[in-house]
């Protein structure tokens, strides 16, 4: 059995979900990862910081002129983990 291919990468300090954007690491979101911001679990993050503190969610349903969701960040304690 090859434990290699089953064990997850470590979760990097800075993740975004944006394949466009340059903290993309696609190898990690082939397992479920979880965040948790102030003790309490979030499902709508789109990127997230450790080592900063913060974390980006959209805006309601409020777009930009090329359809992307405007994002706010919200500052605090973030922990990363795999679920």
């Amino acid at each position: 059995m090859n434990d290699a291919a089953t064990t997850p990468p470590p979760l990097p300090d800075r993740l975004s979900v944006d394949p466009r954007s340059p903290h993309h690491v696609a190898a990690v979101f082939q397992h479920d990862i979880g965040i948790r911001l102030n003790g309490k679990d979030r499902t709508d993050v789109e990127e997230y910081c450790l080592s900063e503190g913060w974390v980006k969610v959209p805006a309601g349903k409020t777009v930009d002129r090329k359809g992307q969701p405007l994002m706010i960040k919200l500052k605090g304690k973030v922990e990363a983990f795999y679920k």
